[in-house]
C-alpha cells in the first residue's frame, strides 16, 4: 500500500510539473528556435538569405528571402503569442516540409555525405509532427489562445 501511494503521489508530482504553462511555453520556445534564430539572422544578414536562396537554386532569391523571413518569424510569434496558434504551426510545417525537400536531398549524396543530410532530414520529418501536433491540439480546444498565452488579461 505504501509503494501505491509513493507513486501516485510522485505520479501528481510530475503531472503537475510538466503540465505547468511554463513547461508549455518553454517547449513552444524550443519548437521555434531554429526559426526565431534564422529568421533574426536572414534579417541581420539580408545579403546571406538573399545567398542562402540561390544557393539552392531558388528564384527570385529576394521575395523569397523575405518570405523565409517573414515565415520564419511570424508563425513562432503566431506559436507563441497563443494568436491562432494553428495556423503559425500549420504554416512552419508546410514550410519546413518543402524547405526539407529543398535542402536535404539525401538521396542525390554519395556516402558519407549522405549520412549528415539524412539524418537533417529526418530530423525535420519531426519538427514537422511537432508543429501538427500543436496545431491539432489547438484546434482540438477549438481555436482559443491557451491561457498562459492570450495577448488580453
Amino acid at each position: 500500500m505504501a509503494i501505491n501511494r509513493t507513486t501516485s503521489g510522485a505520479l501528481r508530482i510530475v503531472t503537475a510539473i510538466a503540465t505547468h504553462r511554463i513547461v508549455h511555453f518553454i517547449a513552444l520556445l524550443g519548437l521555434c528556435a531554429a526559426y526565431l534564430q534564422g529568421g533574426g539572422q536572414k534579417l541581420l544578414d539580408f545579403n546571406g538569405a538573399v545567398g542562402e536562396a540561390q544557393h539552392f537554386g531558388l528564384a527570385p532569391a529576394v521575395p523569397i528571402a523575405i518570405a523565409t523571413i517573414v515565415t520564419e518569424l511570424g508563425a513562432s510569434v503566431l506559436i507563441l503569442s497563443g494568436y491562432y496558434r494553428w495556423v503559425g504551426a500549420l504554416w512552419l510545417a508546410g514550410f519546413t516540409l518543402v524547405a526539407t525537400f529543398v535542402a536535404n536531398r539525401f538521396w542525390e549524396l554519395p556516402m558519407p555525405d549522405r549520412f549528415m543530410v539524412e539524418n537533417a532530414f529526418f530530423e525535420h520529418l519531426g519538427l514537422i509532427g511537432g508543429f501538427l501536433l500543436v496545431a491539432w491540439h489547438d484546434l482540438k480546444r477549438g481555436k482559443q489562445p491557451h491561457p498562459c498565452c492570450r495577448l488580453t488579461a
